[in-house]
């Protein structure tokens, strides 16, 4: 079954609007028209079925051409306009695309057909999707339409048992991130299938995502850290009525910045989790947020028929978080094997590191590759960030490993803002034990992050 036909079966009549953006509101009979317009032209263009198409375009019209892609027998390959030539060509050429969907032009390229290979081939592959890369080089992750309709169910189930005033029509599914993301992909997908209308911003702004909240009258959306931090600290924006819940994504959020923006806006911040590959598998619900506000700050509950362990935790219970997905994605379009990744028992490793508390709350403490071991003591960057994005004038902040002669490895402080590095080692010093404090504080203008928002510490130095 096709995803395509999360578009289709849409419970709106044709002539409402099912999509809209800042400037405009599109029916669902003009998307389908859109949708089979393009459809057509790639069908002429002489693609063979099956074959991946790089689309290089956001909001409606990355919405549009992902159906497309769709209607005619391809797999969807998204690439954000944003991206420099450089960066489009590499992944163009790693994903094997044949063709590229750019200012509504059709441009076939030289890969030939019989060079389709790895996942790529496999049946019913839908679209690809990068890992973040904050460890190494992005891979790109092939879902398939029956695996991810799977998982949009997985997380929906729960909320369509929940009572509700069935003669409220849901409400519009406000999506501020890139529909070249996962993130985007999926919460417009998630929106069709639990039929509500599509609010797409292809460029966040605090004031236009204020200005939707306001006019769709938008109750509950999701956002990236970054996204709330610029929030919070925009002036212009003094309320975000009538939101009540936002949901985290894409990056780590921290508690700190969670109490800031609820303490302005008065919106409750749920945080959630997920990777490329197996999709969003742990989170909140409604009911959990009521019952168990002393837990805000935990990624939530697995959902349903997700199971989550520790591998070899510590003392305090932390250790990496395998998950069970009843499905995942089928592997990477570079050949390289998810399988790799899983247990014997069917866990994948996540290479976060978590622990489970007695309620079933997972809380994610970083990743494994950015553990620093100075000495045998263990540090975790996320500890130290939240000490020092406390302190008055400091805008981010990371925390790294460098290699250390004596130790093996310290930590490492890389601050945005104008706090002193006496008030920071201070700081550090009154909340943490000693070998926690960094060794060093180095001033940057910016910290380096990928698209969808996460620190890349390897680039920190």
């Amino acid at each position: 079954m096709s995803l395509l036909d999360l578009l289709i079966d849409h419970p709106c009549g044709d002539d409402e609007h099912l999509v809209h953006d800042l400037n405009r509101s599109l029916t669902k009979a003009a998307v389908l028209v859109d949708v089979e317009v393009q459809a057509n032209a790639l069908g002429t263009s002489g693609l063979t079925t099956g074959q991946p198409v790089a689309v290089v375009a956001d909001g409606v019209e990355g919405l549009i051409s992902m159906f497309a892609c769709w209607r005619a027998g391809l797999v969807f390959v998204p690439i954000n306009p944003r991206s420099p030539d450089a960066a489009i060509d590499d992944l163009v050429r790693q994903t094997a695309a044949a063709a590229v969907v750019q200012d509504g032009r059709i441009c076939p390229t030289d890969v030939a057909a019989e060079s389709l290979g790895g996942a790529l081939a496999t049946p019913g592959a839908a679209f690809v999707l990068w890992t973040s890369g904050t460890t190494g080089r992005p891979k790109p992750v092939v879902h398939t339409h029956e695996a991810y309709r799977e998982l949009i169910d997985r997380v929906l189930g729960p909320l369509r048992s929940a009572p509700r005033d069935r003669k409220q029509p849901p409400s519009p599914n406000l999506i501020p991130v890139s529909m070249a993301l996962n993130a985007g992909i999926y919460n417009a997908l998630f929106g069709l299938r639990a039929g509500a209308p599509l609010v797409l911003m292809d460029r966040f702004r605090t004031t236009d995502f204020a200005t939707l909240v306001s006019r769709h009258q938008i109750r509950s959306t999701v956002l990236p850290p970054a996204a709330m931090v610029m929030l919070t600290d925009d002036a212009a924006v003094a309320d975000l009525v009538p939101l009540r819940y936002v949901r985290s994504i894409t990056a780590p959020l921290s508690p700190f910045q969670a109490r800031r923006f609820t303490e302005k806006f008065g919106v409750t911040v749920l945080n959630g989790y997920g990777q490329a590959e197996i999709g969003e598998v742990i989170g909140w619900t409604a009911a959990d947020a009521r019952e168990h506000p002393d837990k805000i700050g935990a990624a939530g509950r697995p959902h349903p028929g997700v199971s989550a362990r520790i591998d070899e935790p510590d003392l305090n219970g932390v250790g990496e978080l395998l998950v069970r997905p009843p499905r995942r994605a089928v592997g990477y379009a570079d050949g390289t094997d998810l399988a790799d990744r899983v247990s014997d028992d069917g866990f994948v490793r996540t290479g976060d590191l978590a622990r489970i508390d007695g309620d079933g709350f997972v809380w994610i403490e970083g990743r494994t590759g950015d553990l620093i071991n100075r000495g045998g003591n263990k540090v975790f960057p996320d500890e130290v960030e939240e000490v020092l994005a406390s302190v008055p004038g400091v805008t981010e902040v990371a925390v790294a490993a460098r290699p250390d002669d004596r130790l093996g490895e310290v930590p490492v402080a890389f601050v945005v803002g104008t706090a002193d590095e006496a008030t920071l080692d201070a700081a550090c010093r009154h909340h943490l034990a000693p070998y926690k404090v960094p060794t060093e504080y180095r001033r940057v203008d910016a910290l380096p992050r990928n698209e969808s928002g996460k620190v890349l510490r390897r680039e920190l130095s």
